[in-house]
């Protein structure tokens, strides 16, 4: 999980001024000392964890925090928007050009992840209404010319190429008069990486850029690599002045370092973030609201947009109804389930609920959630329409429990268990309805069931 073990000591050394009235000099100094050893071992930049300290020191050691009636809710701002600060206050997209071609180069060391990055950026720019095309500069990695046209055949977006005979700068020409002539206004260029960073690649990539004047120059870096992401970066950004940094495998990152040191070193943002190795994983870099999931304050914006992008509108809409009549059953039940799948992994989706504790989260156990879940699809899947449509024939029969349990690979008592959990489910909605007549009409419109 993305920043786990930075925002389980972040959260848990707040929690303990959150719960004083009143907060010293003292306090505060000694939860800047955790704070800091946190960033540290988070592998932040020492330098950014300083001018981090120093700064929430300052701000917090005022008469306005120390004389709140709310002191710890007052300190929690402020580690939230230096945080937010220090990743770059607000987000970055892409910069598209003005003349109607937009050219975007992905540049980083071989391994980073670029060849598939490529697609993710495609794909997302395709779901914008822009017309991509890929183009394969990458003449020297066996095999890449092959990887990138897989990739375009998978999210079904065209791929430039001119084989690995072929000066890259001719390529990149190629690929302008290519999109020109076929009505395509996004170009993005997967270059050549190396192990290493070395003259002969920087030349490289100075001609490409030289040739085809990119509206942006996207550095993808291991956001896992830690202080090797930041010095990687400060190298390609000195050679090339790069306009956006893409950080990949930030879903597997406990520590968080890259995405916190980056910004502060370079000066150039983090635009996108790779979160899972499907080709739609790829996220807008949004700096406000990862320093909210950070300190465990939820991102509601984020699961709203990703309950829109993947949700059926009209079936959630359909259910909402159904649920508030009473009428709602277990193929009700079912679908809510697997809309709800669509979003995502539970551990990715819990951790946008404001009040979700990284600690907390570490004991839940989401790969046997997910198969919990799979559990129960099972058992209504081995239902018949009518016990789908009325429960009630199952509760009261031991032989149709038997039944399913055998058809369903499970036990009765996970059969007992499902519909307890569906009762329970029906009361809340029950409850609701009740409160719903309390409020104006269309609150509750918006629910995302």
């Amino acid at each position: 999980m993305a920043f786990e073990s930075l925002a389980s000591k972040l959260q848990e050394t707040l929690k303990k001024l959150k719960g004083k009235g009143k907060l010293t000099e003292k306090d505060i100094k000694d939860a800047m000392r955790e704070v800091k050893l946190a960033l540290l071992e988070a592998d932040v930049n020492y330098k950014v964890v300083k001018d981090f300290v120093k700064s929430v020191s300052e701000k917090c050691s005022g008469s306005e925090v120390l004389n709140s009636l709310t002191p710890g809710q007052q300190v929690i701002k402020i580690v939230n928007e230096e945080l937010t600060s220090l990743m770059g206050s607000s987000e970055s997209g892409i910069e598209y050009s003005s003349g109607g071609m937009t050219v975007i180069m992905l540049v980083g060391l071989q391994g980073a992840g670029k060849t598939t990055m490529c697609g993710k950026l495609a794909l997302q720019l395709r779901k914008k209404n822009k017309k991509p095309l890929l183009t394969a500069c990458d003449v020297y990695r066996p095999a890449a010319i092959k990887q990138l046209q897989v990739v375009g055949k998978q999210i079904d977006v065209p791929v430039f190429s001119m084989g690995d005979k072929v000066n890259p700068v001719d390529i990149s020409k190629g690929a302008l008069e290519y999109a020109r002539n076929n009505g395509l206004n996004v170009v993005i260029i997967d270059t050549a990486g190396r192990l290493h960073i070395d003259e002969e690649l920087m030349n490289e990539l100075k001609d490409v850029k030289e040739a085809v004047k990119p509206s942006e120059i996207l550095l993808v870096v291991d956001s896992m690599t830690g202080q090797d992401a930041v010095n990687v970066a400060e190298s390609f950004n000195n050679q090339l002045d790069i306009t956006g940094i893409i950080l990949t495998k930030l879903d597997g990152d406990t520590r968080g370092g890259a995405a916190l040191s980056i910004k502060a070193i370079t000066g150039k943002p983090v635009k996108f973030a790779g979160i899972g190795e499907k080709m739609s994983d790829l996220e807008v870099f949004h700096p406000e609201r990862m320093a909210s999931r950070i300190l465990g304050m939820g991102d509601v914006l984020s699961f709203i947009e990703k309950a829109q992008q993947n949700i059926d509108q009209e079936e959630a809409k359909k259910l909402g109804e159904r649920m508030m009549s009473q009428e709602f059953n277990l193929e009700d039940f079912l679908s809510s389930m697997q809309q709800m799948r669509k979003m995502g992994p539970l551990n990715k989706l819990i951790e946008m609920i404001p009040g979700a504790n990284s600690k907390d989260l570490q004991n839940i156990d989401m790969d046997q959630s997910e198969k919990e879940l799979i559990k129960v699809e099972a058992i209504i899947h081995s239902m018949t329409f009518r016990e789908r449509r009325n429960p009630a024939l199952v509760s009261s029969s031991p032989s149709r429990k038997k039944r399913i349990a055998t058809g369903s690979g499970t036990n009765i008592q996970q059969i007992n268990k499902l519909l307890k959990d569906f009762e329970a489910m029906k009361k809340m909605m029950k409850q609701m309805k009740g409160m719903q007549k309390g409020y104006k009409k269309g609150m509750f419109d918006k629910l995302p069931f």
